[in-house]
């Protein structure tokens, strides 16, 4: 999942959210260097990674995706969740998009002293292009993929998997429906266990 499913799957806990967030930034162990609940969403971040790379109808979604936009399909659905998650985010959150947005942003920009250099850079982008809220345009789909593409080393296809994408949306819409509830009853879960002393 891309930057505004691990923040709305962090629930309201600011400092896991906020760990949510870093978790594509920080290597190793978290608990080296951050504070316990920031640790924790690092540590989320990572379990919600692993558990949608696993989950059969996420499996099933980078299949339909034919060559070469297979080989990137993690990424390319990463992103097109992501997009999907935005334009109906009504349905999943109570906050509405923009102010969750702006909210989200807010907290970045309180931390941004501590934050890595990657994330404080990716902050800068989010703020001069609405992030995450934007996500719910497809074209700011296509510039994200775009940009992603241009910091993989090797050539890659990204730049063009906007109408792929398109062209297969009511399939991946379908197997987002059938995803994400069960994602969000996993990090329900994770975050009750690790109150309760737990992962």
């Amino acid at each position: 999942m891309n930057h505004l499913a691990h923040a709305l799957l962090a629930g309201d806990d600011e400092a896991l959210r906020l760990g949510g967030m870093l978790g594509d930034f920080v290597r190793g162990a978290p608990e080296a260097g951050w504070p316990a609940g920031i640790a924790a969403g690092i540590r989320l971040h990572r379990a919600i990674d692993a558990y949608t790379d696993a989950h059969p109808q996420v499996l099933a979604a980078k299949a339909r995706l034919e060559p070469p936009f297979r080989r990137y399909a993690g990424i390319l659905l990463d992103v097109w969740f992501d997009h999907l998650l935005a334009r109906d985010f009504g349905r999943w959150s109570p906050v509405p998009l923009a102010a969750f947005s702006d909210d989200l942003r807010c907290l970045l920009v309180d931390h941004r002293a501590n934050l890595p250099a990657g994330l404080a850079r990716f902050l800068a982008y989010m703020q001069a292009n609405d992030l995450p809220a934007n996500y719910a345009r497809p074209d700011a789909v296509g510039r994200a993929l775009a940009g992603i593409g241009q910091r993989l080393r090797r050539d890659n296809p990204l730049a063009h998997a906007l109408p792929v994408l398109e062209a297969n949306g009511p399939v991946l819409a379908g197997y987002f429906e059938a995803f994400f509830p069960d994602l969000l009853d996993f990090a329900r879960d994770w975050q009750a266990a690790w109150r309760a002393g737990g992962p």
